[in-house]
């Protein structure tokens, strides 16, 4: 099994484009230490010839065209995407699926909740039902979207979609976000782009890994307050920091599995090669996803 890193960064990308916060203002003056990322997604193949998307970022033609692999690849009509897989309904999730509206045949899984956030927007109805089937599948449910690869998903504590959740947003752990399990050949890799917290079923899932791509969004909770970049905390967004006591580097310490930070806002100091946050993390044995990261189980 193969997993293709197509995007690592969180919403708005790095730099995100109207931001010259520490971190956007080394990339946009082309330091070498940082590396440009686009939105999170991944790819995943047993065979290489057929492709699941976990999530469609906004970024997802510039990706397509970075990476072979996604390339049409016979005439006149063909794309190695088969699938798609949305972890949630947030516009860096979903909005890549309209430029797969060209009247290509894919398989769309998501769950009820996310179905029902993309489904009730009219610009979403240009991926003709004719071409795009989509399928609902519920946390605890296997399913194979492509050959040899079984696939489930799970609750992830999280929150509603930003443009459904109101003044008063509950984080909690329910089928509006999600995280994916993917097994072949008695491997497995587990991606979680946001989480707000680690549940004890979740902790235990994760031991069984091989690798985990887990979210990475801010290195402190008040990180984005401190920049002046914005006036949530982590939490508040549903995402747990990766510092702290019950940060997200103490929490998965433990595991075995190769463990990876994906879904890095563009705040982060871990996106600067050598910076005391990164090396901090490399110390601890963790990896920093960039774009084109390939992973092989």
């Amino acid at each position: 099994m193969t997993a293709l890193v197509l995007g690592a960064a969180a919403g708005g990308g790095f730099p995100q484009w109207n931001c010259r916060c520490p971190v956007c203002a080394l990339a946009w003056d082309g330091d070498p230490r940082v590396q440009p990322r686009t939105q999170a997604s991944i790819a995943v193949s047993v065979d290489g010839q057929r492709w699941l998307l976990c999530n469609a970022s906004p970024d997802l033609r510039a990706q397509i065209l970075a990476n072979a692999a996604l390339q049409p690849k016979a005439p006149l009509r063909h794309s190695p995407i088969a699938a798609v897989l949305l972890t949630g309904a947030e516009i860096d999730q979903c909005s890549g699926l309209l430029t797969l509206r060209e009247r290509q045949t894919f398989l769309l899984y998501a769950t009820v909740a996310t179905h029902s956030a993309v489904l009730d927007n009219p610009m979403f109805s240009v991926l003709h039902q004719d071409d795009v089937l989509r399928r609902v599948v519920s946390p605890g449910e296997s399913f194979a979207p492509l050959g040899d690869m079984a696939v489930e998903i799970f609750t992830v504590p999280g929150k509603m979609p930003l443009y459904l959740e109101g003044k008063n947003p509950q984080i909690e752990e329910s089928a509006v976000n999600i995280g994916v399990e993917i097994e072949s050949g008695g491997k497995r890799l587990i991606f979680i782009p946001g989480a707000a917290a680690l549940t004890p079923s979740i902790r235990e899932r994760l031991s069984r890994a091989d690798a985990v791509l887990f979210d990475g969004t801010l290195f402190t909770d008040d990180e984005m307050i401190m920049t002046g970049t914005g006036t949530k905390t982590g939490m508040r967004m549903g995402h747990m920091p990766i510092d702290g006591e019950n940060g997200s580097l103490a929490a998965l310490s433990p595991l075995a599995a190769r463990r990876i930070f994906i879904h890095i806002n563009n705040t982060n100091p871990v996106l600067i090669e050598g910076s005391p946050e990164r090396r901090r993390v490399e110390d601890a044995g963790f990896e920093i996803a960039y774009d084109g990261m390939e992973i092989e189980l």
